[in-house]
């Protein structure tokens, strides 16, 4: 009877890694539509929306509080209410200088920028569609616009397409990685570059948010919850 018993168990665990090389095999994956109020999901290798959403929300946050919007509201010659004239700013792009790949992240998080500063009362960006334009045109990276000279072309560009510029605005996230053994953690920032182009000032505001990896759950148990952790 034993030795049966031992049968059975043994081609019952056969059988389990069958179906999950089978499985593998197959590729199954699941999936379900996350609903508002839905816990979302968290990156355990890298940072997501939980990382970045945030980051681009204190980093806008701090960057329209600095520059409120100018000017009065007007009246149109039909008495319509007229909002008050905005800055044009030209976004010219995120630049990645972490440790992680974006991938579409980074498309990701200037849209998300750019969304928030055509809803902002202070800044009127322009379309993207212009500014990869004038970059190709004159076959520059952003941080080409850094030096002068390539400054003036590109806003000499740029005003001949009909899109005059008064800022430039430069996005970079960065990383900085602390290892404990097998576990280790990440703090990454999204830096906010604002450059006046008529003087060439800068106004720098930074959001950071520190993420910890753990390679198992008794690790991150540990680290939360032991009576000795930092908090």
């Amino acid at each position: 009877m034993r030795k049966l018993i031992q049968r059975v168990m043994i081609a019952a665990a056969l059988t389990a890694s069958l179906m999950t090389v089978d499985a593998c095999k197959n590729g199954n994956q699941f999936a379900r539509v996350i609903q508002p109020g839905d816990k979302e999901m968290i990156g355990s290798h890298a940072a997501g929306q939980e990382t970045y959403r945030p980051l681009v929300e204190e980093a806008v946050c701090k960057l329209l509080d600095r520059h409120p919007a100018n000017g009065e509201p007007s009246t149109s010659a039909q008495g319509e209410l007229l909002p008050a004239p905005r800055q044009q700013v030209c976004f010219v792009g995120v630049t990645n200088k972490s440790s992680e790949e974006l991938g579409d992240i980074k498309d990701s998080i200037y849209h998300a920028i750019d969304s928030k500063l055509h809803e902002s009362g202070s800044f009127a960006p322009i379309s993207r569609q212009y500014v990869d334009a004038g970059l190709r045109d004159l076959r520059l990276r952003p941080d080409d616009l850094f030096m002068p000279a390539h400054m003036r072309n590109f806003v000499g560009v740029m005003e001949r397409n009909g899109q005059p510029i008064e800022y430039l605005l430069f996005a970079t996230v960065t990383s900085l990685t602390t290892r404990e053994n097998k576990d280790y953690q990440r703090d990454y920032q999204l830096v906010l570059e604002l450059v006046d182009i008529r003087d060439g000032k800068a106004d720098k505001q930074v959001a950071m948010i520190s993420k910890a990896y753990h390679q198992s759950r008794a690790s991150r148990w540990s680290a939360t919850h032991w009576p000795f952790s930092a908090k």
